[in-house]
């Protein structure tokens, strides 16, 4: 019986609803490890995660068996639950509604999750909104951008 193989990697990049600054580094650490037990869970593989205050960067080896809104559905949904549950912030926490799904190639993930990693540093010279329109530009995705993500200016 033939089997299926494949090799497929995608960085997600969603943020926070109303792009609020709600991610703290009290529970940051406990956030990434949970959203890596949904992924992995999910019987996909975490490469790397990192929370930034207002969104998230998250770098899974995908199986072709799962598709990526599902995914991308399950991961916001059950880490909000978890979020809320935990009563980690003061008002109920939401994921901004779509998000960014880009593919790499086996040669890129050392570079990507370095990437992913180093946001911290990346953000010091780059905000979010230049950085999620560099990714759209960059993979040349068309867009509105009175569709994307509320910016905070």
């Amino acid at each position: 019986m033939p089997n299926t193989y494949s090799q497929i990697y995608i960085q997600f990049v969603f943020a926070v609803k109303g792009r609020q600054s709600l991610i703290q580094n009290s529970f940051k650490d406990e956030l990434e490890k949970y959203i890596c037990g949904i992924v992995n869970g999910k019987n996909q593989k975490p490469l790397a995660v990192y929370c930034m205050p207002d969104h998230i960067h998250l770098l899974v080896g995908l199986s072709p068996n799962m598709s990526v809104s599902d995914l991308v559905r399950d991961v916001k949904n059950n880490s909000s639950k978890f979020i809320n549950q935990e009563d980690f912030t003061k008002i109920k926490f939401k994921w901004q509604e779509g998000y960014g799904a880009f593919s790499y190639s086996k040669s890129q993930l050392d570079r990507v999750i370095n990437y992913i990693l180093n946001q911290k540093e990346h953000h010091r010279k780059k905000t979010f909104k230049e950085e999620y329109i560099d990714f759209l530009q960059k993979f040349e995705v068309e867009y509105d951008e009175k569709y994307l993500f509320d910016w905070i200016e």
